[in-house]
């Protein structure tokens, strides 16, 4: 029967893809270009041919092109409320011609109100500049990715990337930002290994604390390992999070948009201010500014807790000439709060405290155990200078310098579960009845911690025809630097029960952690972080069509790593300098079955990490070898009816050697690492956005993902704590009414589903599992062309779960957000 089933099946692939490159033997191409009356790119307009059920929607730049039989034709470009343009149109078989550039009769303003109930694709893009590094649909790249839209974010009222990107499928938060210098944003999981959101427009992006949302266009989260085009610094073997900035446009205009939110209704929980600006700087409109900011106070769901934070982005485009163009933008992140506060397994294990689920620890959701004046300064700053310079009509040159700064100083309390034997100060505590386990309340601060990277990038990117077949490629050199001057300290501030009414949990304040703070930072009690690293690299990356329908795609990267060794505070060495040299290969093919709507892709894709020196069991500091990832791919990408229904589905199988694994401490090592593991990765992906009917669009996934660690001394078989849920989903619905009187009119409907997930899963420590969570989320918006309501309710279903990865973090319960905005 399984024979049976792939001979049938191969005969109707080879059956379906033989009809259809019949039927594109007598067809042209056209294609051509949309533009509003204001002059901006009028994105997701239908452009057809009158009489037939040839055409296609343009994409965000205003750009289409479709396939059509030879004849004669009347092109129609029509939206819903705008009255179409028309104009003749002859296609040629085997040949493409051009109409040129339409304008239609409304503004950007206006086109954006009346799309809002028609069959616009809002929630997905057709192409990506980033994910490959070369200009490509989604249907050409070999890579999957996802992307999240600004009308997405705007529309579910998302503040940070960590909110919009459950709209992606396949990667689960893990950890909340720590604020600390150097440790970056929040921790994710993507293919079964951690990722944060490092990248901004395809460069370093680093910050300290959650993400702001309000400079962001769009998210990109590519998918598998990308060594190749992105360096050992930024991606992890999972993927990537790539943010889009928003970039300055041609006319004045804006949004100022005022948000209160509050927990369980009665909590004060949030007040957010952002503003949007846009002005031409010139009369020639060669120069343009955005501004971008926003200020946010939030509360916790828990009786203690704050997250007081600011963000300005300017930017400034600089048409110089025809040929020649910059753009300059900066990223101001500032943040006072209260870091996260993970319940930690360190002291003992979960086999000693004799527990494997969270109902296990009688936790105490409400409570923060410390006292919301203890808090840290966290800021991020990020400039980003890119030149645009056109050498000819098929090659143009990419030059980018940014550099990534981020400082934080304060508090970051943390807890050890532990047993009422574990006393090691001789504290004896009373034992609440129905409890038998404690915390150890810890901190380890930062003491004016820097982390600054710099990266300049060079590219030059080519499009032209060899012969009849299209060619495009990058060649790229990549220069980063990165200087860390880290200080952390850390002290034990005594033992708690873990659930009681009648201890004092807020006598963990500032006043007892200003006790602790030493006079005098030393090595001796500072645990520094000293380096500076150099990377050299050069890759080659290409796209060739073979024949119209078949790509092939193929790249490698050389990367030459050089750590300058550690140092004390002291500055003395304390790790010895080191250099290695990698080579990062990868190819892809794509099979267009129907032209720009469905294709059958595959990839191999390579990704590597130079971690730092490590201590091995005996506490011998040991200079690591490459960790070196190989992923092979392969699925089917749509993007059919129109536009109205895009999406993959796709199998990934990832194998990690060289893998840096943690071994249980010593009594004179306390972290030790060993570098002797083989890990393996797969899974299957599923994604789609859909527009069915009038009004109504769809955001769903589905991911399942199988890592355990196939060679090791010790976990062979198991399941790796960074690789999360092994089941996750997520779907969001959204409808707008039709033309009425309460036209903008709309509500959405999503959520969010993940399974039990071990934070702990060893020989030595046991297994402790957090439980599977469904977290669901409503919202109702009025949208219009002047001004926007909308009231949305996260987890309305008021869960209680939990993420993370060896450790245990809370999540929010019920909240509340109201929002009001102003456009001009």
């Amino acid at each position: 029967m399984n024979k049976l089933y792939h001979f049938i099946l191969s005969i109707c692939i080879i059956t379906f893809s033989a009809a259809g490159a019949f039927a594109q033997q007598n067809r042209g191409t056209v294609k051509g270009k949309v533009l509003t009356s204001d002059n901006k790119p009028a994105d997701y307009v239908t452009v057809g041919l009158k009489g037939t059920k040839h055409g296609t929607m343009t994409n965000e730049n205003g750009d289409y092109t479709f396939r059509a039989p030879a004849g004669n034709y009347t092109l129609v470009i029509s939206s819903v409320g705008v009255q179409p343009t028309e104009t003749t149109v002859t296609v040629v078989a085997n040949q493409t011609v051009t109409v040129g550039t339409l304008n239609i009769n409304t503004s950007m303003s206006q086109l954006s109100e009346v799309n809002v109930t028609g069959n616009k694709a809002r929630f997905t893009r057709k192409s990506s500049v980033d994910a490959a590094k070369i200009p490509l649909t989604a249907l050409e790249n070999s890579q999957t990715y996802s992307t999240i839209t600004t009308e997405l974010i705007k529309e579910q009222q998302v503040f940070s990337i960590d909110d919009a990107l459950r709209n992606a499928s396949g990667i689960q938060k893990l950890w909340d930002a720590t604020g600390r210098g150097g440790d970056g944003g929040s921790y994710f999981t993507l293919r079964g290994f951690v990722v944060q959101s490092s990248l901004r427009n395809g460069v370093a992006g680093l910050v300290t604390n959650t993400v702001d949302a309000a400079n962001t266009e769009k998210v990109e989260v590519i998918k598998g390992p990308s060594g190749t085009l992105y360096g050992s610094t930024l991606p992890s073997f999972g993927g990537l999070v790539n943010r889009v900035t928003k970039k300055p446009f041609e006319t004045f205009g804006g949004e100022i948009t005022q948000s209160v939110g509050g927990f369980d209704f009665n909590k004060l929980g949030l007040v957010r201010t952002s503003i949007d600006i846009n002005t031409p700087v010139t009369e020639s409109k060669d120069v343009l500014f955005r501004l971008n900011a926003a200020f946010n106070k939030r509360n916790s769901f828990q009786n203690y807790g704050k997250n007081n934070t600011f963000t300005l982005a300017p930017s400034l485009s600089i048409k110089a000439n025809d040929k020649l163009s910059f753009l300059v933008e900066s990223e101001i992140f500032f943040g006072r709060s209260s870091s996260m506060r993970p319940f930690f397994f360190f002291l003992n294990t979960p086999n000693q405290l004799g527990v494997s689920k969270v109902s296990d620890l009688n936790i105490d959701y409400n409570q923060a155990y410390v006292n919301d004046d203890i808090s840290q300064r966290s800021r991020s700053i990020n400039n980003f200078v890119q030149a645009n310079f056109k050498i000819s009509d098929k090659i143009t040159s990419q030059t980018i310098f940014t550099s990534a700064n981020s400082f934080s100083n304060g508090a970051s309390p943390y807890f050890y579960l532990v047993t009422d034997e574990t006393a090691i100060d001789g504290t004896t505590l009373p034992n609440p009845p129905g409890n038998n386990n404690f915390i150890s309340v810890r901190d380890q601060s930062t003491s004016n911690s820097n982390f600054t990277a710099i990266q300049v990038q060079q590219n030059f990117n080519g499009d032209f025809n060899i012969g009849q077949f299209r060619n495009r490629f990058v060649v790229g050199l990549d220069y980063q630097h990165v200087n860390s001057n880290q200080r952390y300290y850390g002290s034990d501030y005594g033992y708690a029960p873990i659930n009681s009414s009648t201890f004092n949990y807020g006598s963990f304040n500032r006043e007892a952690q200003l006790k602790q703070i030493p006079s005098v930072f030393t090595d001796a009690n500072t645990f520094p972080y000293i380096y500076k690293t150099s990377t050299y690299s050069a890759y080659v990356s290409d796209v060739f069509n073979i024949t119209e329908q078949l790509l092939a795609s193929a790249g490698v990267r050389i990367d030459r790593f050089e750590n300058g060794g550690s140092y004390s505070l002291a500055n003395t060495q304390t790790a010895a300098p080191f250099k290695q040299t990698v080579f990062s290969p990868k190819f892809g093919l794509v099979y267009q079955a129907i032209k720009e709507q469905l294709s059958i892709f595959a990839n191999y894709q390579n990704g590597f990490i130079n971690p730092q020196p490590f201590q091995d069991i005996t506490g011998t500091l040991v200079n690591p070898k490459p960790q070196n990832a190989n992923q092979i791919e392969g699925g089917v990408k749509v993007a059919l009816f129109n536009g109205k229904l895009n999406g993959s589905v796709s199998y990934y199988n990832i194998k990690l050697t060289n893998m840096l694994r943690s071994l249980p401490p010593t009594s004179t090592v306390p972290n030790p690492s060993v570098q002797d593991g083989t890990q393996k990765s797969e899974g299957f992906e599923a994604e789609f956005v859909a527009s069915p009917v009038t009004g109504l669009s769809v955001v769903a996934g589905f991911a399942y993902n199988n890592s355990k660690i196939t060679k090791a001394a010790a976990d062979v078989g198991f399941r790796p704590n960074t690789a999360g849920s092994p089941y996750l989903g997520n779907f969001y619905v959204s409808y707008r009414l039709p033309q009425t009187a309460v036209k903008g009119l709309g509500i959405g409907f999503g959520g969010n589903y993940a399974s039990e997930n071990k934070i702990i899963n060893s020989e030595f420590s046991g297994t402790f599992s957090l439980p599977s969570y469904t977290v669901l989320n409503a919202n109702i918006f009025y949208d219009r062309a002047k001004y926007r309501l909308g009231l949305t309710a996260n987890n309305i279903g008021n869960k209680r779960y939990y993420t993370g990865y060896t450790t245990i973090n809370p999540q929010d319960l019920r909240q509340l957000v109201l929002s009001a905005s102003y456009k001009f």
